[in-house]
């Protein structure tokens, strides 16, 4: 059976058969209207075998594939084109300079590096032991090398603070606190200056610097049996105790 129809706006043809005819074994193609075509684009191409896709309510849905070809070569009768474009010609070309080798390259390897120089002696650390040197220490000038963080020139006011500004005027150096005697409060800056001095050499003395300056604070803030007990306290950690020594080394 041949029936004329168009296509949908999917491109499709869709053909309906009223019935039940047996369509299983049937086959569909494109023909032409058996006049001379102009048509140069698709052509009707090979018949193809229908396919059941799904049945249902008695009614049943066939597909099948393309129908329509495009020929390998135009048809006579279709124009041709008047300056035709040429198909663009690749040629390779070799990159200018040395060719790289075809092979691996070798393995990079960094030359072997000289030997390291021995290291220096290490200095001694007194810092890292227990050490507690009373203030005859600190005045004497072969030990001068361990004010590290402290200077003798420095302020006795700017490092303990405000009260001890208002206590020994704001000229007074560490040098002259370390001098102190025969008086409470002279006793309590020349420990607590010795103190200081201790807590900046030795990790294991019993005060830090914050402690010592601490201490020495709530001291003049006391009364004077007050100052009596803390610089009697920083005199026991100086000496040690009976326990540590002075491990200060002459300077070179």
């Amino acid at each position: 059976m041949s029936r004329e129809e168009t296509t949908n706006i999917f491109g499709n043809y869709v053909m309906r058969f009223d019935g039940t005819p047996d369509l299983s074994n049937c086959h569909a193609q494109v023909s032409g209207s058996g006049q001379e075509s102009n048509d140069c684009g698709a052509t009707a191409g090979p018949a193809q075998e229908l396919r059941l896709m799904f049945r249902m309510f008695g009614v049943e849905f066939f597909g099948v594939d393309s129908l329509l070809s495009e020929p390998a070569q135009p048809m006579s009768f279709c124009p041709r084109s008047v300056n035709p474009v040429p198909a663009p010609v690749i040629t390779p070309t070799r990159p200018s300079g040395p060719t790289a080798p075809t092979g691996s390259p070798p393995p990079f390897r960094l030359p072997p590096l000289p030997p390291l120089p021995p290291l220096p002696p290490m200095p001694p650390l007194p810092f890292s032991e227990a050490s507690a040197c009373s203030h005859q220490y600190w005045t004497m000038p072969e030990y001068k090398c361990y004010w590290r963080v402290l200077n003798p020139e420095s302020k006795v006011a700017l490092m303990f603070g405000p009260l001890a500004a208002r206590r020994f005027g704001t000229d007074m150096t560490l040098w002259e606190g370390l001098q102190g005697r025969g008086d409470p409060y002279k006793t309590l800056l020349r420990e607590g200056t010795t103190a200081l001095l201790n807590s900046y050499n030795s990790l294991q003395f019993p005060y830090n610097s914050i402690g010592v300056v601490t201490h020495m604070n709530w001291a003049l803030m006391g009364s004077t049996r007050g100052v009596l007990i803390t610089a009697l306290r920083f005199i026991r950690a100086n000496s040690g105790s009976g326990k540590v020594t002075c491990k200060l080394t002459p300077c070179k």
